[in-house]
């Protein structure tokens, strides 16, 4: 009798993980030590200072990320992922990437963190996936190193949502856009600190997170709806970090504008919250009214799991609480199907 009871009730706890569906971390990341070595010694306007007791990296004065363990441990990582349930990671260096220290610094520190990455997939080939580091600011580097990375495993591509101070629709970035158009593959796109933290007083409070952060993504992603971004690139799918900033509580705002302001028409012809399809999002949302916001405007086809782990501000198992608290049809596909789909995993 025990044993038969026994087996009944693994069985129906395989059938309620089953049930649940597998999860897939798209927003995470991971750094190195060398990488870190490399952005204080050539980084410029980059330094590290003690912030409470905690390092942490500053930009022009403001703080912009605290160092934590588990950015530098897979072994770490891993005991994490265990712990919240996560099944699978695909992680992405996280800003300000390499868009610093010259070209030869840059485009050869991308290429450590990719090497990097794409080791850390064999050594852990069931739970590692990762996102392309690129040299942005050095078109012809970056398109090399975009296809290095595709042959190394890349399954994506990470970019910031501004680069020194460039938009994202930058006539530089052409090569490098028409190239990820080319091999399809999903791109992640991250805030960092958005040009003139300092004017805007956000070192007090750390603003540069809280506001900065979101600021940043709202803003890029508008520019490239309004410049005609997505006309030019058929292929190529966006996901938005953080629940898309404020872009979720914005979309009628933008419409509105393109009715009534004859500029937001000039290159595009159709209404901004069509382009949304073209988006998809993460679920670091921190709420689970703000969340099911993101799921609303998006629909539930393109809405990620992230955690932002392992920043001080990540969660693995609060970020995947509050995707399950959605009605299960929506959960499954939030937990993972969507990604497994986009990445072609």
């Amino acid at each position: 009798m025990l044993i038969g009871y026994l087996i009944a009730s693994t069985d129906q706890l395989i059938g309620w993980s089953d049930k649940m569906g597998e999860v897939i971390d798209i927003h995470t990341h991971m750094l190195n030590d060398q990488w870190l070595d490399r952005i204080l010694k050539h980084g410029g306007s980059y330094s590290l200072k003690e912030l409470q007791s905690q390092r942490a990296i500053h930009y022009d004065g403001a703080p912009f990320m605290t160092l934590m363990d588990g950015m530098f441990s897979y072994s770490k990582r891993i005991q994490a992922m265990d712990d919240a349930g996560v099944d699978l990671a695909i992680i992405s260096l996280t800003c300000p990437s390499v868009y610093w220290g010259g070209e030869e610094i840059s485009a050869s520190t991308a290429k450590i963190m990719n090497n990097d990455m794409a080791d850390q997939q064999k050594n852990y080939p069931d739970r590692i996936r990762w996102f392309a580091t690129l040299p942005w600011q050095y078109p012809d580097r970056a398109v090399q190193e975009l296809r290095e990375s595709k042959a190394k495993g890349a399954v994506g591509v990470f970019v910031s949502a501004s680069i020194t101070g460039m938009s994202l629709t930058d006539h530089k970035f052409i090569p490098v856009w028409e190239e990820i158009d080319k091999i399809g593959l999903p791109v992640l796109v991250h805030p960092g600190a958005p040009p003139g933290v300092g004017d805007m007083d956000m070192e007090r409070y750390n603003l540069v997170y809280s506001v900065g952060f979101m600021f940043d993504t709202t803003l890029s992603i508008a520019r490239m709806i309004f410049d005609g971004f997505f006309d030019r690139y058929p292929n190529i799918d966006l996901i938005v970090c953080h629940a898309g900033g404020a872009l979720p509580y914005l979309v009628g705002r933008f419409d509105t504008a393109f009715e009534n302001m004859p500029p937001c028409r000039d290159v595009i012809t159709q209404i901004p919250s069509q382009y949304f399809e073209r988006l998809y999002f993460d679920s670091i949302a921190y709420t689970q009214d703000a969340l099911q916001l993101c799921v609303n405007v998006a629909g539930s086809g393109r809405v990620l799991y992230g955690s932002d782990y392992p920043h001080n501000v990540g969660d693995m198992k609060g970020c995947l609480d509050r995707v399950d608290t959605l009605p299960p049809d929506i959960r499954n596909l939030v937990r993972g199907k969507n990604a497994r789909k986009l990445f072609s995993l």
